[in-house]
Parts: C-alpha cells; sequence; structure tokens
C-alpha cells in the first residue's frame, strides 16, 4: 500500500467503529457530496459549492468529474498532478485510462505518451496506445498491432487508424489478412471475413475458392489443393480453421481424413498442433474409441495438460489403473503436484498391488486442503491438513486503520449508496497493501459485519490459509435454524452458500439465480407455492433469511430423491437433478470415481467444494480442529452411486 493509504488524513470521515459523536455532521457532509457528484456526473457545475465539500473524503471524486470533463483539452501535467495525488485510489487509473482514450480519439499521441505507464487495459486504449508509438518506437507498435489483429473478431473503430499505417508500411502484410480472414471464418464471424477476402489480390484467388469450398463441405479437405496462397503461404490458416470447423461436425470423419493429407501439407508446427489438438480433445470427450491409438500417439508430443487430464479421466472410467499411473507420469511436476493427481496415482497403485507406494501418494495428497486432499487423509485414517492462520491486532492498530484514508473513503461510498464504487475503492486499496496491512483491512471487513467483501478480500489478498475470514460465520443463525427446520446439515447450506455467492446476499448470475443460495425466480416461486408462502418475485428472493429458507427447501428435496446423499445432491442442486439421474444411469459405483465422472468440469468442481468447504465450516466450529471432523458419511463412502441411489423415490 502507498504511503497515502497509510496517511492519517487531517479531515477524517465519520466511522461507525471509532468516531460515533461526528456522525452528524459526516451527515450533512456527506448529503452536499452525494449533490454535488451528482450534479459533477452530469457536468452541471453551477450546482456544485466547492465549499461545501471542501476537506471531504470524496472530494476527488467530484475533481475526477471535473478534469474529465476538460478532456482531451485538458494538458498532460493537469491529469499527471490529479493521478499523483490520488495515487491511493482507483480514481488514478480511471483518469489515465479516460486521459488515453480521450487524447487517442483526438490523436493528442505525445499527450497520450505523457500520461500513459506501459500498455494500457482495454482493446481501443491499447490500439490508441500503439498509434501513439509508431513514431516513437515503430517496431513495438508493429508488435502490438499485429497481436491485436490477429483476432477472428471485429476489433473497435479506435484500432483502425493503427491497422491502416500498419497495413501501408507493410508490418499488416497480406498473409496477416488472410489469416485473420480464415480466424473470422473458424469464429463464425462472416462479415469480417468478407470484408478482409476484399483485401486480398488475384494471387489469393485459388485460396479463396478453396475455402468458399470447405465452407459447404469439410470433407472436401482431401480434395482442395495443399499449397494455397503465394509460396504455400496461406495453407496453414485454411487447413487450421477448416479442420477446426470439420472436428467438431464430424470427430471421426475428421480424423480419418487428417491421416491422409497430413504427410502432405506444408504448413507451419503451430497451425499442426492446433490441429491435432482439436482432433484429440474432440476424440477424448466424445469417447471415441476409434480414434484412441492415435490420441494416444500425439499426446506425448503435444503435453497438453488438459489432454492429459482427460485421458487420465478416460483411463479412470475404464478402470485401467496402469493407464491412470502411465499418464499421470507424463504430466508436468506443476500440474501433478496437485492432490487431485497424487490421489488417482494412489488409488491406481493401491489396485495394482504396489502399497508402499500408494501410501506415499496419499500422504501427498493428504497435505491439501481439498477434496481429494481430505478423502486421501481419510484413507490414512489421520486429521484434515487445514494449514489454519490465525490473525490479530490490537486496539491501537485497529484505530489506526479505521482512519487509512482508503477506508475512510470506503466508508463514506458506503453511506451515501455508492456500493460499486466503494468496493472498487476497498479491493484497489487490498491490491496495494502489503501482506500485513491486507490483513489488516480483512480484520476490519470482519469486524464490520462485511461477510461478501471479507470473503473477497482474502482471495485479492491471497490469504489462503486465513480460514476465519474465507470461511466467515455469516448468517450463521439463519443457517442453524433452517437447518433444523429442513433436517439438513447447516455445515451443508453453509458451504453451498459460500460457493454459489460467497456471501453476497445481491448476487445476481448471468443465468438469473439470485441471493446467498443462488435460487432461480422460477425455483423460489415453486418452493414459496409448496411451503405455502407468497410467492417472493425476483427481489424478494434476495433477502437472506427467505433465500437461504428457500435454497434449505430445495436441497432438502435433492437428499430425499436421491437417499440422503450429499454428493448427488450437490451436484444436482448445480445441474439439475434430471442430468444427475443420467449420469447416475452410466455412473461407477465408488464415489470417487463417481465424481470424477461427472461430465461437467463445472459440477465436478462444484461437488467438491461444496462437500470440503462443509468440513472447513464443521472443523471452525470445533475451534480449527479437525479430528473428529468427516467430509462424507461411512455410508456416501462405501454406497453404490448407480440407479440404485433413485431407489426410493
Amino acid at each position: 500500500m502507498t504511503r497515502g493509504v497509510r496517511r492519517v488524513g487531517t479531515l477524517l470521515a465519520a466511522l461507525t467503529l471509532s468516531l460515533p459523536l461526528a456522525l452528524p455532521l459526516a451527515q450533512a457532509d456527506d448529503r452536499a457530496l452525494r449533490e454535488a457528484l451528482e450534479a459533477a456526473r452530469n457536468q452541471q457545475w453551477d450546482r456544485v459549492d466547492p465549499a461545501a465539500i471542501s476537506g471531504h473524503p470524496l472530494a476527488g471524486y467530484v475533481e475526477y468529474h471535473r478534469l474529465r470533463g476538460r478532456l482531451p483539452q485538458a494538458e498532460p501535467g493537469q491529469v499527471l498532478d490529479f493521478i499523483e495525488r490520488h495515487a491511493d485510489s482507483p480514481l488514478a487509473g480511471w483518469m489515465r485510462g479516460q486521459a488515453i482514450a480521450q487524447y487517442g480519439y483526438a490523436r493528442r499521441y505525445g499527450s497520450l505518451l505523457a500520461v500513459a505507464d506501459g500498455v494500457p487495459e482495454g482493446i481501443a486504449r491499447q490500439c490508441y496506445y500503439y498509434a501513439a508509438l509508431l513514431g516513437q518506437d515503430p517496431r513495438a507498435a508493429a508488435e502490438g498491432g499485429r497481436e491485436l489483429w490477429h483476432v477472428g473478431r471485429s476489433q473497435p473503430d479506435a484500432c483502425n487508424p493503427l491497422f491502416d499505417t500498419l497495413r501501408e508500411r507493410g508490418e499488416i502484410t497480406a498473409v496477416d489478412v488472410w489469416e485473420r480472414k480464415m480466424l473470422a471464418w473458424q469464429a463464425g464471424e462472416n462479415g469480417l471475413a468478407s470484408y478482409l477476402g476484399r483485401l486480398l489480390d488475384a494471387r489469393w484467388d485459388e485460396a479463396r475458392a478453396a475455402a468458399e469450398r470447405l465452407q459447404k463441405d469439410y470433407a472436401a479437405v482431401t480434395r482442395v489443393p495443399t499449397c494455397l496462397g503465394p509460396e504455400c503461404r496461406g495453407s496453414g490458416a485454411l487447413f487450421a480453421a477448416a479442420m477446426h470447423g470439420f472436428t467438431r461436425a464430424d470427430t471421426e470423419a475428421a480424423l480419418e481424413a487428417w491421416r491422409k493429407i497430413a504427410p502432405h501439407l506444408p504448413i507451419e508446427a503451430n497451425h499442426r498442433d492446433a490441429i491435432e489438438r482439436d482432433l484429440a480433445f474432440y476424440s477424448l470427450v466424445r469417447d471415441i474409441r476409434q480414434n484412441r491409438g492415435w490420441t494416444d500417439e500425439v499426446l506425448p508430443r503435444l503435453a497438453d495438460a488438459q489432454l492429459l487430464e482427460l485421458r487420465v479421466r478416460a483411463a479412470l472410467a475404464e478402470r485401467d489403473w496402469r493407464g491412470v499411473v502411465q499418464w499421470i507420469e507424463r504430466m508436468d511436476g506443476e500440474t501433478r503436484d496437485d492432490s487431485r493427481w497424487h490421489y488417482w496415482y494412489a488409488r491406481a497403485q493401491e489396485q495394482l498391488g504396489r502399497d508402499d507406494v500408494a501410501r506415499d501418494a496419499y500422504a501427498r495428497a493428504a497435505e491439501g486442503r481439498s477434496f481429494f486432499g481430505f478423502i486421501a487423509a481419510d484413507r490414512l485414517g489421520q486429521p484434515y491438513a487445514l494449514n489454519l492462520e490465525r490473525n490479530g491486532f490490537d486496539d491501537s492498530f485497529r484505530e489506526e486503520v479505521a482512519r487509512w484514508p482508503a477506508v475512510q473513503r470506503t466508508e463514506a461510498l458506503l453511506r451515501i449508496d455508492e456500493k460499486g464504487l466503494a468496493a472498487s475503492e476497498w479491493y484497489d486499496a487490498v491490491a496495494r497493501a502489503t501482506p500485513r496491512e491486507a490483513r489488516a483491512l480483512a480484520d476490519y471487513a470482519q469486524r464490520r459485519g462485511w461477510h461478501a467483501k471479507l470473503v473477497q478480500t482474502t482471495i485479492t489478498g491471497r490469504m489462503w490459509d486465513a480460514l476465519d475470514w474465507r470461511f466467515p460465520e455469516a448468517y450463521r443463525e439463519h443457517f442453524l435454524h433452517w437447518g433444523r427446520q429442513t433436517s439438513v446439515d447447516p455445515y451443508l447450506l453453509m458451504g453451498i452458500a459460500r460457493r454459489e455467492s460467497a456471501y453476497n446476499p445481491e448476487a445476481l448470475s448471468p443465468a438469473g439465480a439470485r441471493g446467498l443460495m443462488q435460487v432461480m425466480p422460477g425455483t423460489a416461486t415453486q418452493l414459496a407455492r409448496q411451503l405455502g408462502i407468497r410467492d417472493p418475485g425476483a427481489y424478494g428472493v434476495l433477502d437472506p433469511e427467505l433465500n437461504i429458507r428457500l435454497g434449505s427447501t430445495y436441497i432438502r428435496d435433492m437428499l430425499d430423491r436421491y437417499s440422503g446423499n450429499r454428493l448427488a445432491a450437490a451436484a444436482a442442486y448445480n445441474a439439475g437433478p434430471g442430468r444427475v439421474d443420467r449420469w447416475l444411469a452410466d455412473a461407477p459405483e465408488e464415489f470417487d470415481l463417481f465424481v470424477e465422472s461427472i461430465p461437467f468440469r463445472e459440477t465436478r468442481n462444484y461437488v467438491q467444494a461444496v462437500l470440503s468447504y462443509r468440513a472447513i465450516f464443521e472443523s471452525l466450529a470445533n475451534g480449527g480442529d479437525s479430528r473428529g471432523v468427516s467430509m462424507l458419511t461411512p455410508t456416501e463412502k462405501t454406497m453404490r452411486y448407480d440407479r440404485s441411489l433413485l431407489a426410493r423415490n
């Protein structure tokens, strides 16, 4: 954290923790600031009284809008002065971004470079930046511009000056145009592909004709010329695009065609690898046994972590324990050094009768705080490795933290109901902080009852072992109450809520799920009818207690559906019971194989997280002691995972 964040301000915002007597004055100041900020956003400066907001912790937000409104006429010195004075706030970064965008649009490239601090974020700003760099460092500008060019989608209009200049200078060649046209075809961007085709001269006619033919019939890949474009430089991109579509449409036929043409194609290694990676990926995902021999031949050369994971999972599904060992051993050290793969390596070695090797691998797996780490510990009969970190601060330091400018601004933004800006201030402060300062901010969030902010603070600050903060006692009484009412383990409910929303009661998913336990409005309506209560509607479902009640009822119904099995019920909570019913129809019988066989990565990870979180919550309730805590019941570890789970319905 910068010195500005640590510096004690001369005028302190009223904080609930430290200065309750100043609250009436703060409220008056806040009203003036709120009105000034609204006027500033609309550039209505006649409504802003500078004297009324002078010294307020958020005065910089009003100044931000004033300076932003003067761009691009404002001089770089004014922008840099603002950035320096607000270096401990996200305002600095926002102002830099605004200046780059405005200077770039006005082609004030010297001013842009004066305020830039390296390559900016955002495609449009990057295009402006590289356009500005053309005169100062043309090589770097060309490299950056070419990278922005090589995508299969349309880029912002801000990129046009950069691209036009690079094409005029020959830095973006006809080959680059062709390669982007192929990327656009592959991405289904037909308008962009047509536009790019018009930029090519007659030397590309044969390549264009081949592409048009393949768009109508992927199987023609074995009949089009292998040398396309000047010096065959169009072949790689065309065959990569065509084979991508062919592989997705008919993986078995695509591999047969590839084996015919591969030896004769004059294409670069990157295109060849992309084609073969696609073929291997879809062959494994679709479980095309006819392709297995070829897939096993190319996997060692591709050395792709995702493909090796898929191959291990295929071996597990087939109970090919030697294959499990073989493919895990081919993983790179970083990938393999994960509790999941130590566990499965141990399981395979155990099945092969190599008990000493298995015991050592289980011990390595049990070092992890995860689903597979916990079940490895169960196999060894030892407590879970929580690696719990405790943190504490004395009252005097806590009072100092309450006076940090970033904390004051966060509190002030919350008081004027600017939750989004408050979150930006807070996480910006955490990201800038030293480890001790970040922990002090987490401690502050915990004492303020900011549960969702606390969890995100531990993520931003990478406080992986601060379990009391990562898994706070949020809404505990509601979980305990509705756990009793529905006869559902309250720690399971906590695990679901922690995974679903990280304790954000206002969380909204892209699919429409809402609240702590991410209940869909339609599901809420059905559950309300089932419970004999009024339909809460899309916003009523955000009420924390009601959301927990509805989520508890739904997971209870899933537990009833699957004979009390929490693995299957958790999977159904995430993916829906219809899918879980189908998975059980083809599932392996053992619990660990069932979890690993879940075809959706999201659901597979979800089930593991919910059950491991549940064990962590119970351990924390025991004072951080995992002895006597079991993530799974003996029945869940020994029962058959197949249609028999549905036998009671």
